[in-house]
């Protein structure tokens, strides 16, 4: 592992507490819980799955304060030791530290996001603090660094495998970045504000969750909703009866400036409402506002890059990614504004002219429902048709797995009687080509008030051949549950969402290395989501899409001619996708390449954000950005500071990575395996690039990118 940094930080909590063992919680049967805490010994499970129906809230705070207390301990021994530094005696050592924090803070954190409770609420800030200062005790630690310095110095030198002279590399950077060679009182400095800034975290991500719940849009008649399946009625009817709203309809909304109903709802003040209580989210006043936390978090952002001599936060970040530099990053999405905003404008033009027949001139609320009547008109069918096509089980076990299988000779089996955090959760066994058992695979796919919004992948256990473990994998997506004994019927989005995810599934599943601290998708930002967008190819592949989009009633395949449509219309509204991502990617670096003292107030945040979309070229009244600065939690709270741009980064890798695809033949083993071998089994074992031209065995090109957006 990681020994010195916690997990994925999307804490979520609105308050501080106080971590206390003096009264210790009692399970149901009157023992103490620290007398039988889970987390305290390794899961005798399959694969080491967390024993979800032994935990409870009343485990977490004395496993992290014992798994702590480890580790110190852990890190204490290796810089006592007299011996001469070697990669054995120091960082396998730190390698192998601090396993019970690690299965602590793993569960906590994603569960903390998939399935929160308030006591869990109650606890993350202190959490996020706490391990924040533990990060910075061992890596602010001098006698520890200098041990890790003479390995690096030495590094030419040692008789070592490639994955371990770059183990040296990274634990020296890591060190490094973190303030290792600062003074004793930057050093303070620098914890103050680690310490600080673990907890805006945590405040931010609950304010979202919360504010998300609160802005449910309430609607009293059911005339208002027409346009909207009767299921999807029946589930806002549903939503608002469990929140004592009973003969009501409840929209809930996304954590993104657009919503899925605004592209049926006919009720254009509706459509009105639902998109002005997205768009304010957080940012009206009120215990849920985080204009002062995105304020605070930024200067303390660009005070830390300060002290560590790099002139914004921005700079920081991208020195550690495939894009290394601001101006690589910032020139990248500069050249795809003009034509993506160009296609935008004549997209709402198109829009306008079905507008113009009801008397009205396109609005932001206006935009997903004309498009839908465009795209009626234009290829012969709207996204509603293709529903009956997509029912969920079918998708995901007759079109992701069925790929996974003929790609890579992958088998999954339902494992019913493993313990699961929430009724709605699924398990599978994951087998490799030759019947050996690879992982575990956990599926979470329904939304609740509990859960973050989006969709996106975990890691419970994570493969090393240092520890001997296989990998243990979750994917989260947040499709709305139909009403009891309904079909589960996907957009078409969420299936490519689904083909997505699994993607980094796979990245986890096929992870091969030795030590922790590479497995999996631990890799540059702006290369992670490379291989979950290729996998995304297979949902529209005609060997896959044939085996699951069958009618969920008759079982009758899904037209030919309707398949044909669907692939007709791939760059159709890609201005307005292309723009609202654009949009957030630009407002992101905006936020980050500010120095300390050019960082706005409170009070000014709407305006700065205005500015600087006016400033990129990408002020559209039409498009939104896909996320406003007061909900976005991919840079937040999400770990994605300065680096939402990596999505159209990778994407440059992935469709160029489609193209090697359907070159060689496609969906076959012989690609699959190659594409395995060369790339998703390494891990961060090597450099990203050096992993993408072992695969295509050329540098990528951005030809394919442009062609798929239509941008060219």
């Amino acid at each position: 592992m990681k020994p010195f940094v916690s997990p994925t930080v999307l804490v979520l909590a609105p308050v501080m507490v106080a971590c206390t063992l003096s009264e210790p919680s009692m399970s149901p049967a009157g023992v103490p819980i620290n007398d039988m805490n889970p987390f305290f010994v390794e899961s005798s499970l399959l694969h080491q799955l967390p024993p979800f129906n032994q935990i409870d809230a009343g485990h977490y705070l004395p496993a992290f304060e014992r798994g702590i207390a480890e580790q110190l301990d852990e890190t204490n021994v290796i810089t006592n030791t007299p011996d001469a530094p070697s990669i054995e005696n120091t960082l396998v050592a730190l390698e192998r530290s601090g396993r019970l924090l690690d299965r602590v803070a793993t569960t906590f954190f994603i569960l903390a996001t998939a399935d929160t409770n308030d006591a869990m609420n109650e606890m993350r800030p202190e959490i996020a603090r706490r391990l924040a200062v533990h990060r910075d005790q061992i890596l602010l630690n001098p006698a520890l660094f200098e041990r890790v310095k003479t390995l690096h110095a030495q590094r030419k030198m040692l008789d070592a495998d490639e994955e371990s002279h770059r183990l040296i590399e990274e634990y020296y950077t890591d060190f490094v970045r973190a303030g290792a060679e600062l003074s004793e009182s930057e050093k303070a400095r620098m914890k103050v504000i680690n310490a600080e800034l673990a907890t805006l975290q945590a405040t931010f991500g609950q304010n979202v969750l919360d504010e998300v719940n609160a802005s449910t849009v309430v609607v009293d008649t059911r005339e208002e909703l027409t346009g909207l399946s009767d299921n999807q009625i029946a589930a806002t009817a549903e939503a608002a009866k469990s929140s004592g709203l009973e003969g009501k309809y409840a929209v809930a909304l996304l954590n993104t400036s657009g919503q899925p109903a605004l592209s049926s709802l006919e009720n254009r003040v509706l459509r009105q409402r639902i998109t002005r209580a997205s768009l304010v989210r957080n940012s009206q006043g009120g215990e849920f506002d985080n204009r002062a936390v995105i304020s605070r978090m930024a200067h303390l952002r660009a005070e830390r890059a300060a002290l560590l001599g790099y002139p914004n936060h921005a700079a920081y970040v991208l020195e550690e990614e495939t894009a290394q530099t601001v101006d690589a990053v910032n020139m990248r999405l500069a050249s795809l504004v003009a034509p993506a905003v160009a296609n935008a404008e004549r997209e709402v033009a198109d829009l306008q002219l079905f507008a113009a027949g009801d008397g009205i001139a396109v609005e932001a609320w206006d935009w997903a429902y004309y498009s839908e009547k465009v795209r009626g008109a234009r290829f012969d069918f709207e996204a509603f048709e293709l529903r009956p096509y997509f029912e969920m089980d079918n998708v995901l076990q007759n079109g992701v797995f069925f790929a996974a299988n003929r790609l890579y000779g992958l088998t999954f089996e339902e494992r019913r009687e493993l313990p699961v955090y929430h009724p709605d959760v699924r398990i599978w066994e994951v087998f490799d080509g030759d019947g050996s058992p690879l992982g575990l695979f956990i599926t979470d796919y329904y939304a609740r008030p509990s859960k973050r919004g989006g969709a996106w992948m975990s890691s419970y256990v994570s493969q090393s051949h240092l520890f001997g473990t296989r990998p243990v994998i979750a994917n989260h997506l947040n499709v709305s549950k139909p009403p009891e004994g309904e079909p589960t019927l996907l957009t078409f989005d969420e299936v490519e969402t689904m083909f997505h995810e699994f993607g980094h599934a796979l990245h986890g599943l096929f992870s091969d290395v030795r030590f922790p601290y590479f497995a999996g998708t631990s890799v540059p930002r702006d290369f992670v989501e490379y291989p979950s967008q290729v996998n995304e190819m297979w949902a529209t592949w005609p060997a896959v899409l044939e085996n699951y989009a069958t009618h969920h009633e008759t079982g009758e395949p899904m037209p030919r001619e309707l398949f044909d449509k669907v692939l007709a219309t791939e760059t159709f509204n890609q201005g307005f996708a292309t723009s609202e991502y654009l949009a957030a990617s630009l407002l992101d670096q905006a936020w980050h390449q500010l120095g300390v003292d050019d960082v706005p107030g409170a009070e000014e945040v709407e305006a700065f954000e205005a500015a600087a979309l006016e400033a990129a070229g990408v002020a559209l009244a039409t498009v939104p950005p896909r996320y406003r600065s007061t909900y976005f939690s991919h840079i937040w709270s999400g770990g994605y500071s300065a680096g939402y741009y990596s999505y159209i980064w990778s994407e440059v890798l992935d469709a160029d990575t489609v193209d090697w695809f359907k070159t060689n033949g496609g969906l076959t083993r012989r690609n699959g395996d190659h594409f395995r071998r060369t790339l998703l089994s390494k891990g961060g074992s090597r450099d990203s690039m050096t992993l993408f031209l072992d695969f295509r065995g050329a540098r990528p090109d951005i030809g394919p990118l442009l062609a798929r957006r239509g941008l060219k």
